[in-house]
């Protein structure tokens, strides 16, 4: 039985015992010249003792138990708990250090990618600056071709214009040599030859 069957036991075969005139008005349990009332004080005393024996030798024993198990399970919680919280903080150590080394392998793999994008950007750029180029000095020399043939038709369309107006207005045909060599100056002074 638990410890307050028994108390209650005990006390239900206590209650038969008292004397009815215990019942009476007043509190005759302090009327100490009455004595009915020395020998309820005994019959207290001697329960008092039945349980205090009883609980101290049964029940109390059984509750000291309960509590020094109860205090070592909460220690071993305790402990483990501590053991739980030192590996966590190395699990978050460990994260935090797997993240950082993450983070600047990601970095130099960016910064890699970015170096190799740029290199190759500066080789297709040479790559078109030399081709610009060489179609820079194509356009060039096709431009001074034209130049020089434009040149010399507008040397030859002066020359023999020059020739047809002196003829016609002198009547007589004009050196040639010397006509070419009057434009050409000509030609020269204006910056077209």
């Amino acid at each position: 039985m638990k410890l307050s069957g028994r108390i209650i036991l005990l006390l239900a075969a206590g209650l038969p015992m008292l004397p009815a005139s215990a019942m009476a008005e007043g509190m005759p349990q302090l009327d100490f010249k009455n004595p009915m009332t020395i020998s309820q004080v005994v019959w207290g005393a001697l329960i008092f003792l039945v349980l205090y024996i009883v609980l101290s030798r049964n029940a109390l024993p059984i509750v000291a138990s309960v509590l020094e198990e109860r205090a070592g399970k909460i220690s071993r919680d305790l402990d483990d708990a501590r053991s739980a919280k030192i590996a966590a903080d190395a699990g978050i150590a460990d994260a935090d250090l797997a993240t950082a080394k993450a983070r600047a392998d990601s970095q130099a793999a960016i910064a890699a990618a970015l170096n190799e994008a740029k290199a190759a950007a500066a080789a297709q750029a040479e790559i078109l600056n030399v081709r610009l180029e060489k179609q820079l000095q194509d356009s060039e020399a096709q431009i001074g071709r034209a130049r020089s043939s434009a040149m010399n038709a507008l040397r030859q369309v002066a020359t023999e214009t020059a020739a047809t107006v002196v003829t016609r207005l002198t009547g007589s045909v004009p050196d040639a040599a010397r006509l070419d060599d009057a434009i050409g100056s000509s030609m020269t002074a204006r910056g077209i030859g």
